[in-house]
């Protein structure tokens, strides 16, 4: 109880992006410094790898963070949002931090938040600094919530900069063009410290060129480094040649995250503890490393990226929330094999909805939701939307109902898939694990 109570303190008493949006956003770095001063600036006392961009944070952090651990050493992780459990934005080895710990955290510093007055972000940020100060870490995987200049995780001092890709999200935010939104992302390239850039495209490549330029910091390209090529894929893991292009080596690849997106995500893995191995010093072997891709779920704990719910019949989640996201999940949708498709759907009030339902197939019967929170866009608004592009399916008060309803109508032979927001996935995630106890406990009496 007294965890409950814990989280909905800070829920309830602190400005939170999914609920207020933008408005949620403190628009300086003040906060933070005040908060991490008090607390004794525990993000000094760590080294860590600093990744923003616009999608693939998630994927790869844990990715590195499996990598890391694998090798032996002891990994802080730091992610957002969290589908399920607050603590899974907290992780050390994989491993949620305690609840206990959390609610000593709040407690320990009320005083202090409620004098500073700092965002739901901002607490979470000090919290993962702090715990990961006193576990004493090797090394933090720290991602930024959103953009990069701004966001409270951009005081710490990394060994690497990683920026995946830039495409259009939060345009209230971080800008309207790609060229303003990656600029705010190259605010975490700092002072001689090497940047990796995941992806190249045109309009971006003189922003971060100029950025690292003025600090000094070396620029690596992914892309120039390391070349996949995706084999085949099983319900269990996809397969990929990886060329070493420096060394002309070729390896055999085999990851646990089936999204055919990954495989940029991948490269830019392999590139990192490339330079991490080359110019930081660190005990990586790139062999190993591969090795390690292929349990990055046991390993770290990821959900939500083309996971594979249910085989029988076929239910997938993904957290693709933006058009670039949700472009990348329908072309690998498209080569799902099923009877009848069927897709459970929402979106919050800030992202390019239209934009990203005009990519959704039209052979899927779709069931129009949102998810319990504030932002969510309401799903007569969502399914009005969807009208112009010729979707059919129904509205359903909840998540729940319209997974329920899904399954409900589904035969063995069909599929399903759960996508347009990390907080439709979670519900839906709640749901399906609550629905699978339930049929557990059936089953024992």
């Amino acid at each position: 109880m007294a965890y409950q109570a814990t989280l909905e303190y800070l829920y309830e008493q602190l400005p939170i992006f999914s609920k207020l949006g933008k408005d949620a956003i403190k628009k300086d770095l003040t906060n933070i410094q005040k908060l991490s001063e008090a607390i004794g600036n525990p993000h000094l006392k760590f080294k860590s790898i600093h990744i923003a961009g616009t999608n693939g944070k998630g994927s790869t952090s844990h990715m590195l963070a499996a990598i890391l651990q694998d090798a032996g050493y002891k990994v802080g992780l730091y992610t957002s949002p969290h589908l399920v459990d607050f603590r899974e934005r907290i992780k050390i080895n994989g491993e949620p931090v305690s609840k206990n710990w959390v609610v000593d955290f709040v407690n320990t510093n009320k005083t202090l938040i409620e004098e500073t007055e700092p965002s739901f972000f901002e607490v979470t940020v000090a919290m993962a600094f702090q715990v990961f100060a006193e576990e004493k870490v090797d090394i933090a995987v720290i991602e930024t919530g959103l953009g990069g200049r701004l966001d409270s995780t951009n005081i710490i001092t990394p060994v690497l900069s990683i920026i995946t890709n830039i495409s259009y999200d939060h345009k209230d935010v971080l800008g309207n063009t790609l060229k303003e939104i990656a600029a705010e992302k190259a605010g975490i390239i700092k002072q001689q410290i090497p940047v990796l850039i995941g992806e190249q495209i045109e309009e971006t490549t003189n922003v971060f060129f100029e950025t690292a330029i003025h600090r000094q910091s070396t620029v690596y390209y992914a892309q120039a480094l390391w070349d996949l090529v995706r084999v085949k894929q099983d319900t269990r893991f996809q397969y990929f040649k990886a060329i070493r292009k420096a060394r002309r080596e070729m390896y055999d690849l085999q990851t646990d995250l089936l999204g055919t997106y990954q495989l940029n995500n991948i490269k830019t893995v392999l590139a990192a503890i490339e330079i991490l191995q080359a110019n930081q010093g660190w005990n990586l072997d790139i062999l190993h490393a591969i090795d390690s891709l292929s349990k990055v779920k046991k390993l770290t704990g990821l959900h939500g990226r083309w996971e594979c719910l249910s085989t029988k019949p076929l239910i997938i989640s993904d957290v693709a929330h933006n058009p670039a996201g949700i472009k990348e999940v329908m072309n690998q949708w498209e080569f799902v094999q099923a009877t009848q498709k069927h897709i459970v759907v929402g979106f919050v009030k800030d992202k390019d909805v239209r934009e990203a339902l005009g990519l959704f197939s039209k052979d899927s019967v779709y069931y129009f939701c949102n998810a319990n929170i504030p932002r969510a866009m309401p799903a007569e608004e969502v399914y009005a939307i969807a009208q112009e592009f010729e979707l059919k399916g129904n509205v359903y008060s909840s998540v729940a109902e319209a997974v329920g309803a899904a399954q409900s109508s589904m035969q063995v032979s069909d599929a399903l898939l759960i996508s347009g927001s990390f907080f439709i996935v979670g519900e839906a995630m709640e749901f399906l694990l609550h629905e699978r106890k339930e049929s557990e406990v059936l089953s024992a009496t």
